[in-house]
């Protein structure tokens, strides 16, 4: 699955989801959780599943994903069953802290995918994993237990600066502090050791388009799958920024060149020698133009 921009939008918005069709994000999240106050959250719901329902799985020009609350808040069920029968994409999952955690999440699915006749494990997941202490220590588990559901993981700073009960998560350059730095390399290696997508979190200042295009192809070539948005505006720029440049397409085309007919596992090209890491970035660098298409 394609995820390079997944565009939040409040579940309670009736104006904001009218517009949701119409933008080019790989996946919108309609939110049940930050964006969306206490008296407000049936509502939400509602919405959620009025939406679902008007744009069915075949004809959805976006992958359409449900945040829904944490666990703690202690409204899963209501959430699931609210929201399930509209058939989603995928639950996106705040503050998940480990295995056990999304587990919970994927047997309450379960019973309600079989309940509206949806195939079983259809209906994806991505665990925000990096928003607590221990969500963020837990996140090499989902490279031993591989849920089978779960897709993507990402993470946020804010929710972690408030588990650790600091008074920012930015150091005095205006750059994330040195944990918020470890705990988004963290969630990169725990996606990647676990075969999953890592989707960064998202660019806060909405109107900074070149800070955003800048990040984006950084966190790219870091390892990174996609960025989550916080307005439309956000979303051609995210894709943009997860694009293969001209340059490093020609030279992953040159590099499976220098590979073709060879028996063993060593190539050179321009001098320079290379093994099968090099053939297989070069490959990952061609799925991805191709998939941007």
């Amino acid at each position: 699955m394609l995820l390079r921009s997944m565009l939040f939008i409040p579940g309670d918005s009736e104006k904001k989801l009218a517009k949701a069709a119409d933008v080019t994000a790989d996946a919108i999240i309609i939110d049940l959780e930050d964006s969306v106050a206490a008296p407000r959250k049936d509502a939400a719901r509602k919405l959620a599943l009025d939406f679902l329902k008007s744009h069915p799985l075949a004809a959805r020009r976006s992958k359409v994903f449900v945040r829904i609350n944490p666990l703690e808040a202690g409204v899963l069920g209501v959430d699931l069953a609210g929201v399930m029968p509209g058939a989603p994409d995928g639950i996106v999952f705040p503050k998940a802290s480990g295995s056990a955690s999304v587990d919970t999440v994927s047997h309450v699915m379960d019973a309600l995918e079989k309940r509206e006749g949806l195939a079983a494990a259809s209906t994806k997941i991505v665990a925000i994993a990096g928003e607590s202490a221990l969500g963020a220590l837990t996140l090499a588990e989902y490279a031993r237990s591989k849920p089978a559901r779960l897709i993507g993981l990402s993470w946020g700073p804010w929710d972690l600066a408030a588990d650790l009960g600091a008074s920012t998560n930015r150091d005095a350059d205006g750059a994330f502090g040195f944990t918020y730095r470890l705990a988004m390399s963290m969630t990169l290696l725990g996606a990647k050791a676990a075969g999953l997508l890592a989707i960064d979190t998202p660019h806060t200042d909405f109107k900074d388009e070149q800070g955003l295009l800048a990040l984006c192809k950084t966190i790219r070539r870091d390892g990174w799958n996609g960025k989550l948005a916080i307005h439309p505006a956000q979303v051609d720029v995210i894709n943009e920024g997860f694009k293969p440049t001209p340059e490093e397409i020609t030279h992953a085309e040159r590099v499976i060149a220098a590979f073709d007919g060879l028996a063993d596992g060593v190539a050179s090209l321009d001098g320079v020698m290379l093994d099968l890491p090099h053939l297989k970035q070069a490959r990952n660098v061609l799925a991805l133009r191709d998939a941007s298409k």
